[in-house]
């Protein structure tokens, strides 16, 4: 059964939608305080769709996931107890309880110790929203945790944005051809990584 095939081909046609732009930054801003979809399922197709204007697209999804991530730390740092009913029932909670205890040490030893982690769960499949509210909740202070998401989240977006626009119409026929795999390889690497974090770390 194909299902990465058709869902990939529906995101190319979504990427030449004229306000094909505004989406991905609203997707880019909510993915960084609740929404579980990454915004790079957006930005990929619509760099194939627009190679001239991977770096736009680039920045806009990151200044817009920053923006997100402000918002998400807000959120943590003052309505982290009203919104726990809400976490639980998502089943974030132990994500969240495992970060906040790691940041919290690590914030103890000097801020800009939190910054490395930060930048390294940037980089991670992980929901960049689990780290922002973690963030608010610890108490990282605001310059490091900001030059941490632009840093973390910058390094993703740029690094597929660059790819994809230098391999240009190969990179279109690749993803064609190869996208069940890469998407089912993609879902295991992430459960590999739950499973890690969950049982042996």
């Amino acid at each position: 059964m194909k299902l990465f095939k058709p869902l990939y081909e529906r995101a190319l046609r979504w990427s030449m939608h004229p306000r094909a732009e505004p989406l991905l930054a609203v997707l880019s801003f909510v993915e960084a305080i609740l929404f579980p979809v990454m915004p790079e399922v957006m930005l990929g197709p619509m760099v194939l769709a627009r190679p001239r204007r991977w770096a736009r697209l680039a920045t806009v999804s990151l200044v817009f996931s920053v923006l997100g991530a402000l918002v998400g730390y807000a959120l943590g740092h003052y309505a982290f107890e009203w919104m726990r009913p809400l976490f639980e029932s998502l089943g974030w909670m132990e994500s969240i309880d495992r970060q906040v205890s790691e940041l919290s040490e690590v914030a103890k030893r000097s801020p800009w110790s939190a910054f490395w982690v930060l930048v390294i769960a940037g980089l991670l499949p992980i929901p960049l929203k689990i780290f922002t509210w973690a963030s608010g909740i610890v108490g990282v202070p605001l310059l490091p945790f900001v030059a941490s998401m632009i840093v973390g989240r910058g390094k993703r977006v740029y690094l597929l944005a660059g790819a994809i626009r230098l391999a240009g119409p190969r990179a279109e026929a690749a993803l064609h051809r190869w996208i069940e795999w890469i998407g089912w390889g993609v879902l295991i690497a992430l459960a590999l990584t739950i499973l890690y974090f969950k049982f042996l770390h």
